[in-house]
């Protein structure tokens, strides 16, 4: 499926494959110079990145979602992708890894995208300043962690009655299952796993919804959550 067809099929207009084009290249550019994507095609950067970003639209929470923070975002993933299909959301892409952040603010420059910021800081720290804190209505990671150790990263960024949606595959069932503690105690509740991310990519989302406020004592000091696991 090319990007057209697979805009179409997810309700948003063909004509924004011009800007994911222009995305992927910015990008594929300043890959030559910093290690940004393990990604050097062209197309392979649409179906890997971009449309597997993109493969959450539709879902109820991201829908319902204003604000919003992609939680270890790397080259900009899945943040960038879903900040131009819905310029009416704005989206706070964070990352410990400054100079990654500051590609991620060229190519928005160049793109002409207004709302999509960042914020450089390990999520443990980041998670712990007021205007971070309870201040989401979802945040989203494809980054690579336990499951366990993501939702203490992502869930005290989330207000209550919000949602943590996590990039994940079918492998991943195990350490799924193992992280239904950690999310009790961190004030959520996992809903279920949804196996709809784009053909042949493996991924699916874990949902997760915020039923009170993370206790003051998570995120636990930076490291430790993924030393140590919650249980």
């Amino acid at each position: 499926m090319d990007i057209k067809e697979f805009l179409t099929e997810k309700g948003l207009a063909p004509e924004l494959a011009g800007k994911y084009y222009l995305l992927a290249e910015f990008l594929l550019d300043w890959n030559e110079k910093i290690n940004i994507t393990a990604i050097r095609d062209e197309e392979e950067f649409m179906q890997k990145n971009v449309m597997d970003s993109l493969a959450l639209c539709g879902n109820a929470a991201f829908s319902a979602a204003s604000e919003i923070i992609d939680v270890g975002t790397g080259g900009g993933f899945p943040g960038l992708p879903l900040a131009i299909a819905y310029p009416e959301k704005r989206f706070m892409l964070i990352d410990s890894v400054g100079k990654k952040l500051r590609v991620i603010e060229d190519v928005t420059a160049k793109l002409g995208l207004l709302n999509a910021k960042t914020a450089h800081g390990r999520a443990e720290d980041l998670a712990r300043k007021p205007e971070f804190r309870d201040s989401f209505d979802l945040a989203l990671s494809r980054a690579v962690a336990n499951m366990s150790s993501l939702s203490e990263y992502c869930l005290p960024f989330v207000r209550q009655g919000g949602f943590f949606i996590a990039y994940k595959t079918e492998a991943a069932q195990a350490e799924i299952e193992e992280a239904y503690g950690a999310v009790k105690k961190l004030g959520g509740k996992m809903n279920h796993f949804v196996s709809d991310g784009i053909p042949g990519s493996g991924h699916g989302f874990v949902i997760i919804e915020k039923l009170t406020p993370t206790p003051a004592a998570y995120p636990r000091k930076a490291g430790i959550p993924a030393k140590k696991p919650l249980r």
